[in-house]
């Protein structure tokens, strides 16, 4: 039997990042494909299943799992090549790299970051280059991977259940994917459950296609579209229940006015009244207070028992352990994005036709391909 091949043992802030280059969809389209290839992996995917999705050869999958193994995300990164031969010697560009990462402060210099003047003024007083021009040295450091970026905080799971609970929904995961055999007791049905909101009424950026306008443009053409720019919100917020059927790949959701323990409920239910009662099922969801069982409040527990339902909660963090959460980029983009509607009715149809045309369009081969871009996981 070959062996298995999978993404190896990912933490939080990897599995965040790799969902944060997939929802955005900027940049390489390489680079997007390959996180998504590893993203479908760590989730538990096979090699077959992720070269289903992502329309490629498991010979590709494969290698792209093993490079990431390898190196990391640096392999996600396409390395282009050509042009003319480096300028700088290697080990000037390794030191150039390396000042250029560090801080001003470790150099005895009053500044808590470097400049592109700054730094070239310092390499060529420090003798590492003899000269070199802000536009030179800009492109020296694109080449070696070394951008200006804002510095950002992070955060690790603090969830003593951690590992308990990444290995069950793992092991739902492979249920649902075919890769294990369903153990007594394991559910026959698995949902992926979250909220997505709040839903404000109000005009929101977009982009559409329209005539190019302007000074020397044709003077005849309609004007480029707009919207408003001061709006009240006299409405309220809405939030939309949204759940993934991980078995017929379908998708379901309630807009709601509120997102408390009781609306909750009543969207499992609505759930757990799609199949018998004999069937067991299982609701994937995040540590949201109104998803758990408390000492106050017992009836999300006492539900499930009563109804032959297993509530799998992610651990603390890591949203991207849910399956569901990448759908709602193609929602937002599709249905909210560049929309500036009148009414929480109006702008809840929308997003009730886009669900029904996502389900009705699964299983065309021609179309898959565009849902399947724009549904990321």
């Amino acid at each position: 039997m070959a062996e298995r091949v999978r993404v190896r043992e990912i933490d939080d802030d990897e599995g965040n990042r790799l969902l944060r280059i997939v929802r955005r969809g900027s940049g390489s389209v390489v680079t997007w494909r390959r996180a998504q290839m590893v993203l479908w992996s760590a989730q538990g995917m096979t090699i077959q299943k992720v070269a289903e999705l992502a329309f490629t050869s498991e010979d590709r999958v494969r290698d792209v799992i093993h490079n990431f193994n390898a190196d990391g995300f640096d392999s996600l990164y396409p390395r282009y090549k050509g042009g003319r031969q480096p300028k700088f010697t290697l080990p000037q560009r390794v030191e150039i790299k390396k000042i250029a990462k560090s801080q001003p402060a470790e150099h005895g210099l009053p500044f808590s970051r470097w400049s592109l003047a700054k730094l070239a003024d310092f390499l060529v007083a420090e003798g590492v280059v003899d000269d070199i021009s802000h536009e030179g040295l800009r492109e020296l450091l694109r080449a070696e991977g070394v951008s200006f970026q804002a510095i950002k905080t992070w955060k690790s799971s603090a969830d003593p259940d951690y590992a308990v609970k990444k290995a069950r929904i793992e092991h739902l995961y492979a249920i649902v994917d075919g890769q294990v055999l369903p153990e007594d007791g394991d559910p026959a049905v698995i949902f992926c459950v979250d909220e997505f909101g709040p839903l404000y009424l109000q005009p929101r950026p977009g982009r559409q296609r329209t005539d190019v306008g302007g000074k020397g443009k044709d003077p005849d053409r309609a004007p480029r579209p707009r919207m408003r720019a001061t709006y009240t919100r006299t409405q309220g917020v809405r939030h939309l229940f949204a759940a993934l059927g991980l078995g017929k790949d379908k998708m379901y959701g309630h807009v709601k006015k509120r997102k408390r323990r009781g609306e909750f409920l009543e969207f499992c239910r609505y759930l757990r009244s799609l199949y018998p009662l004999d069937v067991r099922i299982a609701i994937i969801c995040d540590n949201f207070s109104p998803h758990l069982t408390t000492k106050k409040d017992k009836r999300v527990g006492q539900w499930a028992k009563a109804n032959n339902v297993e509530i799998a909660y992610t651990p603390t963090n890591p949203s991207w352990m849910n399956r569901i959460e990448a759908q709602f980029t193609a929602l937002r983009e599709f249905t909210l994005n560049g929309t500036d509607h009148a009414s929480h009715r109006e702008q809840s149809s929308m997003i009730r036709r886009y669900i029904a045309w996502r389900n009705r369009h699964t299983d065309n081969p021609r179309l898959r391909r565009i849902v399947n871009r724009a549904n990321v996981a």
